[in-house]
Formats: structure tokens, sequence, C-alpha cells
């Protein structure tokens, strides 16, 4: 068994396992865990691509074990969120609560974009659509944000059902829309070449400083609106 092959499904296998336990604390309203184990299990799936192209190993069974991780990691584990915060959001109601059940629709959206992924050629190096992993920061960042900020008018609106159900449809679109977002990737030190790069990690360092918490959606929606803003400019300057 060539042990190097191995490593990248490691870090894959523990992605996985982040988002199984995730589930667990979802399950328990303990969304803070839940938020953090996300974290982890983005981090570890950061790395299972690194050792990939480092050992020079990747393989068509890597990229599905990869796909099969995200979609537990950052598919079912914020549709479950978003699950939650419906059942917490409808409280009162009488009968049978169907609605909460649409927070699933994040799972399918997810599950379509990563299907989606692994045949797109485009996306060697840059995204179209929000990458299920940004995407699941987002939505599982969101209890934190409304349990840290009780009394806010953010966080009274993040407790709507009618929004929340909004934001899940938009998080299922955003996902798969033909929206080309700006690589991270950042191969040399040149401002000229990574201006928009290098602008959006500093301001992200700033808002985590002073915003904490909120900043992670906040980041999120900086990242989808920058990169509209650079289609648009980009596309006026090629005419």
């Amino acid at each position: 068994m060539n042990i190097k092959a191995q490593i990248p499904n490691l870090f894959t296998m523990l992605n996985l396992f982040c988002g199984c336990v995730a589930l667990v604390f979802v399950a328990e309203f303990k969304f803070e865990l839940a938020f953090y184990l996300v974290c982890l299990g983005i981090f570890f799936d950061f790395f299972d691509g690194f050792f990939a192209r480092k050992f020079n190993v990747a393989g068509p069974l890597g990229v599905q074990l990869d796909s099969l991780a995200d979609m537990i990691t950052s598919g079912v584990v914020p549709s479950y969120v978003m699950y939650q915060l419906l059942i917490i959001s409808n409280q009162g109601e009488n009968g049978i609560q169907i609605i909460p059940f649409i927070g699933f629709m994040v799972a399918v959206g997810a599950c379509y974009r990563l299907a989606k992924f692994n045949i797109d050629t485009r996306q060697s190096d840059s995204f179209i659509g929000l990458p299920t992993p940004a995407n699941a920061l987002f939505i599982t960042s969101l209890p934190l944000v409304i349990s840290n900020y009780q009394g806010a008018f953010f966080t009274d609106l993040l407790s709507e059902k009618w929004f929340l159900i909004s934001l899940i449809f938009l998080s299922a679109y955003v996902m798969n829309a033909e929206i080309p977002l700006f690589s991270l990737k950042i191969k040399n030190f040149s401002f000229t070449k990574y201006k928009l790069q290098i602008f959006f990690l500093a301001v992200s360092v700033l808002m985590l400083i002073f915003l904490q918490i909120v900043a992670v959606p906040l980041i999120i929606l900086l990242y989808v609106l920058l990169s509209v803003i650079n289609n648009i400019v980009n596309k006026k300057a090629s005419v």
C-alpha cells in the first residue's frame, strides 16, 4: 500500500468525522460546538487537497471521497442547523411542523453543487458559485450571532422564519449560480496582480478582530459581493 496516497484520504475522513460529530451537537442545540467542528472539518478539507497535490497522488477516489465528506460537513450539517432554527422560530405552532423541513433544501443545493463541481473543468483555480464550505460557515455561524447579540435588530431578523426560509433558498441558489468568484490563491506577492485578494483578506482580518462572530457571515457576503463587482468591472473593461 502506498502510504503517501492515503494521507490525503485520512484528512478527508477526519473532515467526515467532524461533520458527523457536529450533527450530534446540532441535534442537542449546541450550535457553538457544531460551528467549531465544521471549521475543523473545513481545515481538514483544505489539507486533503494540499497533500494530494504535494505528494502528486490526486486521483478519482480522492475526488469522490472529498465530495462525500463535504456533503456531510458542508451540506447536511448546515441544513440541520436551518431545520433547528426553524423549529425554534416556529415554536407555538400546533400540529405537525412541516416548515422546518424546508431547511434541508440547503443539503439539496449542496449535493447538486458538489456533483456538478466534480465534472466542471472550469473550477480548477477559482469557483463558479459559492463553495459548500463557505456556505456552511455562513449558516452555522448564524445561531452564534443570534445568541451573542440578542436584542439587536439583525438577530430579530434572523429569528423570523420567513427570513430564514429566504436565506435557505438563496444559499441553495448561490451555490449553483453561474457567478464566477475570484480565486483566493496568492501564488506570489504582487499587489498589482492580487490587489483584490489582498484587500479582501485585509478587510476580513479587521472584521474578525472588531466584529468577532458577526464577521463570519459578513465575510462570506463580502466575498460574493466583491466577486460580482469584479465581474462587472472586467466585463466593462473587455468591451
